[in-house]
């Protein structure tokens, strides 16, 4: 149930009446009241009458009956007090958006041959976390992870995987070895040469660079699908999609906005000049789509994915879930893909996220300056609490509890703490309604409110439903990672100052039916930001 639409429904009624246009009655919850409207003041102006008059106005037309009552407050406010009757509720559920759209959702996007690190986690948490809330509210949304599986990179570790003995490399080792070839790139003619012509050999499709690429992609899958087991994200083989399936399609890109008269040559480059995108320098900036010798940039494989998802996928929106540097080439993308009609009928948004810092305000990273990998990282949740759902739950919920634009601080001892704005501390309260409900004797019975501590959970369990769709239609898991806090700390409130088992039958099977409801929307918030509740804590 949303009581925020069902009010402001009502009085927006009564608002057009009294003004004679449609009014958003503005309605939000209050400290004064379960809800308040203040859109009177707002119109004392345009209909030249005093703000008290025009809510008085309001009140004698707004018919509030079986949901709630309403009272002049102040200089013009119109406090709500929703009715006994419609808190005593219903047990949660997920609201449906009544507009499904087809969504891909680009996350996590990890580089074959390399490990998954901490620069990788935000995408991974976010993205997954939007996933399942979308999924969830009824809309048919395909995962995609976008590996980095194609270019020279792979010439380079595959001419010196072919001359070194690599039968059981783990992707540990194979990091090592990428890192090697790197170093005999740069200081050696004749291994870059090599490379280079095991780039050619590889997209030729000879069959030995081939079968060696394939085993780098086979065993960067399974180390990649141990950390999402972990993880506990929702990606599997099936979402990989690598750079490599994009190539065939390249050429056709370039020759396509070629002809839409797109693309320009600029020092030998092709290049897309999007309107108003300048560089530091103030010039026009070019969006490089076949370099000047010949190669296919970032640009192009984005194009190519963007153009595949929106004509093939048939997608109605493209989320791509990539950190904040990334702003302006999606913009850019974005731009160069509309402007070649390959996005009627589809809606693209770049769901940007901030940085991950340590304690000295810096890009986290271990004691050596090194970037911590992520598999480290996931042992040490595992370590520092009594459980890994627990350790894995604090590294989610401390991502996903601020807003996704803005960089944390990542602190071990506040994300595990069992009190505040924790994981833990969410997922104890759970463990603690499961616990109570297991002790009862008697089965929890019709709703009363007897306390205003009871009033106020029955309220904050009735908003759930617009917690979740803001957070889906704004893109933003902060909003429901907000609200399962606040839920617990009502939750909590109630348990001290409301006994349940020792209370009388009546109120004990009351209270029973509150406390099972909060377990149960906890429970389904938490799964919707993917955080797991461990049996016990």
């Amino acid at each position: 149930m949303n009581l925020e639409s069902l009010l402001a429904e009502r009085l927006a009624a009564a608002f057009e009446a009294v003004a004679g246009r449609p009014v958003d009655p503005v309605v939000r919850a209050s400290q004064h009241a379960d809800f308040q409207s203040g859109a009177a003041l707002g119109l004392a102006k345009d209909l030249g009458k005093p703000p008290r008059d025009i809510a008085t106005a309001v009140l004698n037309e707004v018919d509030l009956s079986g949901l709630a009552k309403a009272e002049l407050s102040g200089p013009g406010f119109l406090n709500l007090t929703v009715d006994d009757e419609v808190l005593t509720g219903e047990p949660p559920h997920i609201p449906r958006d009544p507009n499904p759209e087809r969504i891909v959702i680009d996350y996590s996007g990890p580089n074959v041959a390399k490990e998954l690190h901490v620069g990788h986690l935000r995408s991974t948490i976010i993205g997954d976390a939007l996933a399942r809330m979308l999924e969830a509210t009824g809309h048919d949304v395909v995962r995609v992870n976008h590996l980095g599986d194609w270019g020279t990179q792979f010439g380079m570790l595959i001419e010196y995987l072919a001359g070194n003995d690599h039968g059981q490399a783990s992707l540990g080792d194979l990091t090592e070895f990428y890192r090697r070839a790197r170093v005999r790139f740069d200081g050696d003619d004749g291994f870059r040469t090599r490379a280079r012509l095991r780039v050619v050999a590889l997209q030729s499709g000879d069959p030995t660079s081939r079968a060696l690429w394939q085993r780098l992609v086979a065993q960067s899958t399974t180390s990649f699908m141990d950390s999402y087991g972990r993880l506990g994200i929702g990606l599997a083989p099936g979402d990989f999609v690598g750079e490599s399936f994009y190539q065939p399609m390249l050429a056709d890109v370039v020759d396509e906005l070629t002809a839409k008269g797109l693309l320009v040559e600029s020092e030998g480059a092709l290049c897309a000049f999007p309107p108003g995108e300048t560089g530091r320098d103030g010039e026009p900036l070019p969006l490089i789509v076949r370099k000047s010798d010949g190669g296919f940039g970032y640009a192009a494989t984005d194009l190519a994915a963007l153009r595949f998802r929106a004509q093939e996928l048939k997608a109605t929106r493209l989320l791509y879930v990539v950190g904040t540097p990334q702003k302006q080439h999606f913009r850019m993308v974005f731009a160069v893909a509309r402007a070649a009609g390959w996005l009627t009928g589809t809606e693209t948004e770049h769901i940007d996220f901030g940085s991950i810092l340590g304690p000295d305000g810096r890009m986290l990273k271990t004691r050596s300056g090194d970037t911590i990998k992520l598999s480290d990282l996931l042992d040490e949740a595992a370590t520092r609490a009594t459980s890994p759902a627990i350790g894995v739950g604090a590294v989610k919920y401390a991502d996903l509890a601020g807003d996704r634009r803005s960089d944390y601080v990542f602190d071990w001892d506040r994300m595990l703490a069992a009190t505040g704005n924790t994981g833990p501390y969410l997922q104890y309260a759970v463990t603690r309604i499961r616990s109570l409900l297991a002790k009862a004797t008697t089965a929890p019975g019709p709703v009363r409110l007897t306390d205003p501590a009871e009033r106020r959970l029955a309220l904050t369990l009735l908003a759930f439903e617009p917690a979740v769709t803001a957070a889906a239609r704004k893109r933003e898991p902060h909003r429901l990672a907000a609200y399962l806090h606040d839920l617990a700390v009502a939750f909590t409130t109630f348990y001290e100052k409301c006994p349940i088992l020792k209370s009388e039958a009546a109120l004990r099977a009351s209270r029973l039916t509150l406390s099972d409801r909060t377990g149960q929307t906890l429970t389904l918030g938490l799964d919707l930001l993917g955080i797991e509740v461990p049996d016990v804590m």
